[in-house]
């Protein structure tokens, strides 16, 4: 079994990280920068960073902050939010972001997908899907949630795997905020489609469901939480030693 990894997500909106329950409800949680320091001196294996509102309000993803925050860490973090070319993968990247995450941009331009990975490799392009049930169907979400496309999600991911996405980020919005448990029938879905990296996103609640995840779900290379850690009901220490407890192998 390879190491799992153990992902804190920062939301930020106008400058802050913020937090909600199925994409919605959005309440002030802390400084981008203040999280993004501690959660990599406390054993955080990567880090996230979406600017949660730049493609619904078309705008570019806020740079200074991320220059900021990745001037604190010392762990690999990944970049999305408004990117939808690739002059924005060249800006973030020349922010200090190791991986770009695209979303809404490759709803609307899909070759972008196979335009970034030939550019900088497949390991730097991550594909991130929110994805919600429609009819007993996973349907694809754009712009943060808020807007159906109609789109297959699993069909989706393999087109993107099969243009050069190197990871997959799953985020369910019917789990997200929810703390039920992770979204362990669309994870397996995505799991049997395609062979990369697969990071599951939204619902997360407790320690359980994380061993609840690796354990039902080996293929899943990771779990990235939000909220759970930034109010610290659960410390990411605490979380890698009940992990290697049962079994599970993690970066202590």
């Amino acid at each position: 079994m390879i190491t799992k990894r153990i992902i804190p997500c920062l939301d930020v909106k106008n400058g802050r990280v913020v937090k909600g329950v199925n994409f919605k409800g959005l309440s002030d949680v802390s400084s981008p920068v203040e999280l993004a320091k501690y959660y990599s001196e406390n054993g955080a294996d990567e880090l996230v960073f979406y600017d949660i509102t730049a493609s619904f309000e078309g705008r570019q993803l806020f740079t200074d902050i991320l220059k900021e925050v990745a001037s604190q860490i010392f762990i690999p973090l990944t970049v999305g939010g408004g990117i939808n070319s690739l002059d924005d993968f060249d800006r973030v990247l020349k922010c200090g972001a190791d991986k770009v995450s695209v979303n809404s941009g490759a709803i609307r331009n899909p070759a972008l997908i196979g335009e970034a990975a030939k550019k900088y490799g497949d390991q730097c392009v991550v594909l991130s899907v929110d994805i919600k049930r429609v009819d007993g169907a996973f349907h694809v979400f754009a712009k943060g949630g808020r807007e159906d496309t109609g789109i297959e999600a699993i069909n989706w991911i393999k087109r993107g795997v099969a243009d050069g996405a190197g990871e997959i980020v799953v985020n369910s919005i019917d789990t997200d905020g929810v703390k039920g448990g992770f979204d362990l029938e669309m994870l397996s879905a995505v799991c049997d489609a395609v062979k990369v990296p697969v990071i599951a996103s939204g619902g997360a609640g407790n320690i359980g469901h994380f061993i609840n995840l690796f354990k039902t779900l080996p293929d899943v290379d990771a779990g990235l939480a939000a909220s759970i850690f930034h109010f610290g009901e659960v410390k990411i220490s605490e979380l890698k030693k009940e992990l290697n407890n049962n079994g599970i192998i993690v970066r202590l």
